[in-house]
């Protein structure tokens, strides 16, 4: 039996945000986006912002801050608004993107008390991300406790790489116990695998480095459309440097800064997610554009260290791939910031052949950015974390349902 006319929301929780994609089903290959809403700065200076598939806006509030101090009040704010627009919803489920499901989750999952309790165990590998998730979870079960929730993990993508791109340099008992390199932005990926095999097929079958570059910043090696390596490990500070966070570390840095300068726990933590990265080096921000923009010297700086290290990685990766056929440009910066494409590359060229067009890097809608004549055929691919939310979302609903 088909199921028709299917609407589900995908959640996606911040620390001061929540952001909502309703979409409607009719197979789970096509969601079929309706609209965006999203209230930004929840508890000091709300913003409600929605938006019809069309790109049309339908809402754009500033609520008081004592009407939206919390995620709970900040979901039924954003229910309201879709009710108010498209009629009173009935949801066939809500799919909320998490970050961490270490090694206890092999796919999306349905969202019980046992399930909540293990991805609430799972905090310490992703304190900057895993308690906005539960307090998504928590906020639609009190606005709507009978409806089926989902878990999507970021770093189950990256579950089955060889175990040599799992392991790290700490004695084999702790790989047993958990700790090794997972990797995220997963659901990222495998919208990118996904859609390269779609324009590129035959690159899609060969060897691919992706470059998810935002304000959380990591790359994948790809081969065939399956995770082969990545930059990001046990937690989603490793690998690049990011807006806020750090990047990979000499961990003796850390020792050095508890017995030398005192720092404890909590110091260590603040430092490395939220005073580091392109923020810390250029004092100036965290926003790539702004530091594109800036004529600060340190911010200058800091972004020429991205680019070096983004460089140095997908070098990296190419050695883990065994050779290098493409290059997929992602999320904020990799879409929008091409003078940090066009230098990723230029630094590469010595090593692998890869050449930029720079009438498509510039281009607003730029697809494949290399020369007919490089060997690696690089491409910028537009992310949608939400569609694969939502079409997970809907194989677990549909395998629920009585005739499935």
């Amino acid at each position: 039996m088909a199921h028709s006319d299917v609407t589900l929301l995908a959640l996606n929780a911040g620390s001061s945000s929540l952001k909502l994609s309703l979409y409607r089903m009719t197979t789970s290959d096509a969601p079929e986006l309706v609209a965006h809403i999203q209230m930004e700065e929840i508890g000091d200076a709300p913003h409600l912002v929605g938006t019809l598939a069309s790109g049309e806006s339908f809402i754009d509030e500033h609520p008081e801050p004592r009407e939206i101090a919390n995620h709970d009040s900040a979901y039924a704010k954003l229910r309201e608004a879709l009710d108010n627009e498209f009629g009173q919803l009935e949801l066939a489920a809500v799919g909320h993107r998490v970050v961490h499901g270490g090694d206890q989750f092999d796919g999306p999952t349905a969202i019980d008390d046992v399930t909540r309790e293990r991805i609430a165990s799972l905090t310490p590998m992703a304190p900057l991300h895993q308690p906005h998730h539960l307090e998504g979870m928590d906020a639609v079960s009190r606005f709507a406790p009978q409806t089926l929730q989902v878990a999507c993990f970021d770093n189950t993508f990256h579950l089955d790489m060889p175990q040599i791109a799992q392991l790290t340099g700490l004695p084999y008992r702790f790989f047993d116990q958990g700790i090794r390199r997972y990797g995220f932005h997963g659901l990222s990926y495998e919208y990118i695998a996904e859609t390269l095999h779609q324009i590129a097929p035959d690159l899609a079958r060969g060897r691919v480095v992706a470059a998810h570059l935002g304000n959380g910043a990591s790359l994948c090696a790809m081969h065939g459309g399956k995770s082969i390596d990545t930059t990001m490990s046990f937690t989603a500070l490793d690998g690049l440097p990011m807006g806020t966070r750090v990047g990979a570390l000499d961990p003796g840095v850390l020792l050095y800064l508890q017995q030398e300068h005192g720092y404890d726990l909590d110091a260590l933590q603040s430092l490395l997610y939220h005073d580091s990265g392109l923020l810390g080096l250029s004092g100036v921000d965290s926003d790539m554009h702004a530091l594109l923009s800036s004529d600060s010297p340190r911010a200058r700086l800091a972004v020429e260290f991205f680019v070096h290290r983004t460089a140095q990685e997908i070098a990296r990766l190419a050695v883990s791939l065994g050779g290098l056929d493409g290059i997929v440009f992602t999320a904020g910066i990799g879409e929008h910031a091409p003078a940090v494409r066009r230098d990723i590359m230029e630094r590469l060229s010595p090593l692998c052949s890869v050449a930029v067009d720079d009438t498509a890097n510039l281009s607003t809608n730029p697809g494949r950015i290399s020369t007919p004549e490089s060997r690696v055929a690089v491409h910028v691919i537009p992310t949608d974390e939400e569609r694969m939310i939502a079409r997970h979302t809907y194989a677990v609903w549909q395998s629920r349902q009585p005739d499935a």
